[in-house]
């Protein structure tokens, strides 16, 4: 099952997110609603990049090394023309 690596933006709080799912669509919709405790706050939120995995498993480590790599998170909004903010 193919999974993405996503990247959410809420411009309303200057803020971005990024995460993992099988159907980023649907996500955005929950994180929209409310649904998930760590974006409720920051709502509402647009779906601005996403990248294809063949598993959860490739995803996960690429998420993770975004998440933990402040100089791969600013190269990527640079190159996305974003300004590197807040990541949940």
């Amino acid at each position: 099952m193919k999974y993405y690596l996503y990247i959410l933006f809420s411009s309303g709080y200057n803020r971005h997110y990024i995460g993992i799912s099988d159907n980023p669509e649907k996500r955005l919709t929950q994180h929209n609603a409310g649904k998930v405790f760590s974006t409720k706050g920051y709502r509402s939120y647009q779906l601005i990049h996403k990248e294809e995995y063949p598993d959860k498993t490739s995803a996960r480590k690429r998420e993770i090394f975004l998440k933990k790599t402040a100089k791969a998170r600013k190269e990527l909004f640079e190159r996305l023309h974003l300004a590197p903010s807040s990541i949940g």
